[in-house]
């Protein structure tokens, strides 16, 4: 037998760290996961929506968890979106911890006036007394074909209304650990998800409870030459571009926002102070969009570092096509090939 504190074969069994549990998970079962676990955690939080109860919702992210908690904890609401936030806004207000589906993002237009004269300003409204801990699942965005209202990305309406939390993964285990923070956290969050990779690729999840912290980006690909910089859906994208550019010798950084309010504006300018170069990626509509925030942002605080203006690659200043045409309106990897290429040939 080896002596105590040895570092012998029994020794380093003995000291040996514990492996994570871990799950091969998509974007949609990581949120159906955070919410089970949360829903577990504590008895005050709370899931609405339409069809979200015995159908499990429209994507199935809610699928079993009316069998597991009852129908007085997973509510079937009538198709009124704002009756669903306005539920929630009262509970949020009287000690529960709604999570709220609007099924689509094109269907929250009726619950604007809940949202945005209420839910966002409870805080400062009563002066800090009460807090509105709600969380509004919305699935955005384009690239599976459905019919109209069905693929807007607009979540430049709600970074321009204060009181908001918004935030937009764009992988798995970054979908439960920010809807997990979502849920604990004592302000209205947007948590928007990407429909297009809802089920579009898996990866290995811790199986427990855990949180992303909301408000820090992650650098998804380190590169040196350009700054790519997205959420959501895009994130794949540019990293799919960034593969095909390495094969060119360009060497592309990818920095997934995760959260747009509050922005992780030191990742991303320190980011872009590194490679000299930006480009922009999102679906919404160009004008306003928040990659002009975005812009603004770097130009206010990177301009002397900076090699070429700011590239955007973004969807068009239209309403989103329907099907056959959403293919010509989304960024595609060609486009932000392009913009890079414009970049580094300023």
């Amino acid at each position: 037998m080896s002596a105590p504190g040895s570092q012998g074969a029994e020794g380093r069994a003995l000291h040996a760290v514990p492996e994570v549990a871990t799950e091969k998970l998509t974007i949609a079962q990581a949120v159906r996961d955070a919410m089970l676990l949360e829903m577990e955690r504590d008895e005050k939080v709370l899931v609405l929506g339409e069809d979200v109860g015995v159908d499990g919702g429209v994507f199935r992210a809610t699928d079993g968890l009316i069998e597991r908690f009852g129908s007085d904890r997973v509510i079937d609401m009538p198709l009124a979106e704002s009756s669903i936030i306005g539920m929630s806004v009262g509970l949020a207000a009287t000690g529960f911890r709604p999570v709220a589906e609007i099924q689509f993002m094109g269907f929250v237009y009726p619950a604007i006036n809940q949202l945005f004269g209420h839910a966002a300003r409870m805080r400062n409204r009563t002066r800090g007394r009460l807090t509105c801990p709600m969380v509004v699942r919305m699935p955005y965005g384009g690239g599976i074909h459905p019919p109209e209202h069905h693929s807007e990305s607009y979540e430049a309406l709600f970074l321009n209304t204060p009181g908001f939390k918004v935030v937009i993964p764009s992988n798995p285990h970054d979908a439960k650990g920010l809807l997990t923070a979502a849920i604990r956290d004592e302000d209205p969050v947007l948590f928007m998800e990407p429909k297009r990779i809802y089920r579009a690729f898996r990866e290995a999840v811790p199986a427990d409870s855990f949180a992303v912290p909301i408000g820090k980006a992650h650098i998804a690909r380190t590169g040196t030459d350009v700054t790519l910089i997205a959420w959501g859906s895009m994130v794949r994208l540019c990293l799919d571009a960034a593969e095909v550019m390495a094969r060119e010798a360009i060497d592309a950084e990818v920095v997934d926002l995760r959260t747009l309010n509050p922005l992780d504006r030191e990742t991303m300018i320190e980011s872009v102070v590194k490679t000299g170069r930006a480009v922009v990626v999102h679906e919404a509509p160009r004008t306003a969009g928040f990659g002009a925030e975005i812009v603004t942002q770097i130009n206010e605080h990177a301009l002397l570092q900076l090699e070429a203006p700011v590239q955007r690659v973004t969807g068009f200043d239209v309403i989103f096509p329907l099907a056959h045409n959403e293919k010509h309106y989304l960024p595609s990897r060609e486009r932000i090939v392009a913009a890079v290429q414009s970049t580094l040939h300023f």
